[in-house]
């Protein structure tokens, strides 16, 4: 008797489908909407960031004009008087109306000096020569850094 081979009457393996990448799994799905979800959480915060700091682009860009008028030869007392309108109308839209309109001097200088480092501070003569014609004692380059410091990093009354 001649013994049969049971597996010669058997088909050649299949090798299976590769699985499709789509439609991805339910998890994919919710991973998905999650980073959307996440940027527009981003783009809508970061438009509102930009939108709520527009004061100080147009004040930094007024003060950069501001300073390049003085250089090309301006009047130091006519940039003083502007520089000290242009941190006055910042604060205007930083603080509440009633906290800073009515100040000036000493009291006007405070506002100005909270939120500066100590080497930049501006000091009682900036007060002084604001409202001369010829300011004294009063080193007008220091104005500058301090007026862009100021500008930038005020903390807003909330």
């Amino acid at each position: 008797m001649n013994p049969v081979d049971p597996l010669a009457g058997l088909n050649p393996l299949r090798e299976p489908m590769m699985i499709g990448w789509w439609p991805p799994a339910p998890g994919w799905w919710i991973l998905v909407l999650l980073v959307l979800l996440i940027v527009a959480f981003i783009v809508v915060v970061l438009r509102r960031r930009h939108r709520r700091n527009a004061y100080r682009r147009e004040a930094l860009r007024k003060l950069r004009d501001l300073h390049q008028e003085y250089q090309s030869g301006g009047d130091a007392s006519r940039y003083l008087t502007s520089v000290n309108a242009l941190l006055k109308s910042v604060a205007l839209q930083a603080y509440p109306r009633a906290d800073v309109a009515s100040r000036f001097g000493a009291n006007w200088l405070q506002i100005i000096n909270r939120d500066l480092p100590e080497a930049q501070r501006l000091g009682a003569e900036f007060n002084d020569a604001v409202y001369r014609k010829t300011p004294e004692n009063l080193d007008v380059s220091r104005l500058f850094p301090a007026a862009r410091y100021w500008i930038c990093r005020h903390k807003v009354a909330p």
